[in-house]
């Protein structure tokens, strides 16, 4: 089992992004995806795992402004009580716990470490 379902790096540069990952994730036989509009791209072999997007909060990209780790849980029940604990623990929320229409089944979770680091835990499995 892997830990990540994918990671996703801030760009200041959309269109200069896709033209360089789409010459150097092709090496790897990584492929584009999908577009999110003017917001990014995704890559990945057969599923997603490689995001570049606009950070978010309208801020530059940086190196760590639009950097997220996202870990695979087991479950949507795993996912609901990871948000908590980090809640719990101090860390602030960043995506409550729910659906997200961009993948077939993708339940998702968001919030920050003490840090500041953007954490996110997905599950792509059916209810």
């Amino acid at each position: 089992m892997s830990i990540y379902t994918h990671v996703t790096v801030g760009t200041n540069d959309l269109n200069k992004s896709r033209t360089f990952y789409d010459n150097v994730l092709g090496t790897l036989g990584l492929k584009r995806i999908t577009d999110l509009g003017e917001n990014g791209s995704i890559w990945g072999e057969d599923a997603p795992s490689f995001f570049v997007l606009n950070p978010a909060n309208g801020q530059p990209a940086s190196v760590g402004n639009g950097v997220t780790v996202s870990f695979e849980a087991p479950n949507r029940a795993a996912i609901d009580a990871f948000h908590a604990a980090a809640l719990s623990a101090g860390g602030k929320d960043e995506g409550a716990p729910g659906t997200r229409d961009w993948a077939p089944n993708a339940y998702a979770a968001y919030a920050r470490d003490l840090d500041g680091n953007k954490l996110a835990v997905y599950c792509f499995k059916e209810v």
